[in-house]
C-alpha cells in the first residue's frame, strides 16, 4: 500500500504535479457540468433568430436616347486586289468625308473591319479563282439623333451594301440610374411601412441592401432591307429614337423593433 504522505515528503515535485492534476481535473469536471446544464436550458430554442423583413421595390425612369450608332460598309469584288482596293477605298473615303460634312467629329468615326480575301467559282467540281473581294466597315456615333436619316441617305446614295446595327442609347445613363434607384428605395420603404403596420411592428435600421437591373436597352434596327441596300434614293428614311425605360429593383432588409 502506497503511503502518499511519505511519497509527497520524499518527492516535492511529484506533490506539486499531483496537486495541479487535481485542480485541472476539477475545472474540467466543472465545465462539463456547466455545459450540460446550458444545453438542457436551451433545448428547442434558436438563439440566431433575427427579426427582419425584406422588401423589394422598383423604380422606373423614362429617358430619350441621345446617341445613335450605326455600322456602314462596302464589299467590292474585282479581278485584282489592286482594283478592288482602289474602288472600295474611293467609296469609303467619300462616305467619311460626307459624314464629316454633317459636323460629325472624326473621333466618332471608327474603322471596324478591313479584309481582303479571294473569291471562287465552282465549275465542273473544280474551284476556279474568280477575283478578290475587299470589305471595309466603319462605325459611326451620331450625337444628334435627328441626323440619322441623313447618314443613312448618304449610305444609300453611295450604294453601300453593308448597312445595319443601328441602335439608340444614352450617353450618360448614370444620372437616370440614380433617379431610378431613389424611386426604388422609396417604393421599398412604402411597402415595408405598410406591411409593418399590418403586422403591428416597427421598422428598425436597414441591415442589408442590394439592387438589380439598370441596364440601358439598346433597340436594334436592321436597315439593310428597310432602306434597300445599294438602292440609292432621293428621300431619306424616317428614323425615330423613341424612348427607353431604365428600371432599378432594390431589395432592402429592415430590422423589426
Amino acid at each position: 500500500m502506497i503511503n502518499w504522505g511519505t511519497k509527497f515528503k520524499e518527492n516535492p515535485i511529484f506533490a506539486v504535479l499531483s496537486m495541479l492534476f487535481i485542480i485541472v481535473l476539477g475545472i474540467a469536471v466543472g465545465l462539463w457540468a456547466w455545459n450540460l446544464a446550458k444545453q438542457h436550458y436551451y433545448i428547442g430554442k434558436n438563439l440566431d433568430i433575427q427579426r427582419t423583413i425584406s422588401i423589394t421595390g422598383e423604380g422606373k425612369v423614362t429617358a430619350i436616347p441621345d446617341i445613335a450608332i450605326v455600322s456602314l460598309g462596302l464589299m467590292t469584288e474585282k479581278k485584282s486586289v489592286s482594283d478592288a482596293q482602289t474602288e472600295n477605298s474611293k467609296t469609303i473615303n467619300t462616305l467619311i468625308e460626307k459624314i464629316k460634312g454633317l459636323d460629325i467629329a472624326k473621333e466618332d468615326i471608327q474603322t471596324t473591319n478591313y479584309s481582303i480575301y479571294p473569291a471562287y467559282d465552282w465549275i465542273n467540281g473544280q474551284q476556279i479563282l474568280r477575283g478578290y473581294s475587299v470589305s471595309q466597315n466603319i462605325q459611326v456615333k451620331i450625337r444628334q439623333t435627328d441626323q440619322v436619316d441623313d447618314v443613312l441617305k448618304i449610305a444609300g446614295d453611295l450604294n453601300l451594301n453593308q448597312i445595319g446595327g443601328l441602335s439608340f442609347t444614352i450617353d450618360n445613363p448614370e444620372t437616370y440610374k440614380q433617379e431610378a434607384r431613389i424611386k426604388a428605395l422609396e417604393n421599398a420603404k412604402e411597402k415595408a411601412d405598410a406591411l409593418a403596420q399590418v403586422m403591428n411592428v416597427k421598422l428598425g435600421k436597414v441591415v442589408s441592401f442590394s439592387e438589380g437591373g439598370g441596364n440601358v436597352p439598346q433597340p436594334y434596327l436592321d436597315y439593310t432591307k428597310a432602306y434597300g441596300i445599294g438602292g440609292g434614293g432621293e428621300v431619306a428614311p424616317a428614323v425615330e429614337a423613341g424612348s427607353q425605360d431604365i428600371i432599378i429593383t432594390a431589395t432592402v432588409t429592415y430590422e423589426l423593433d
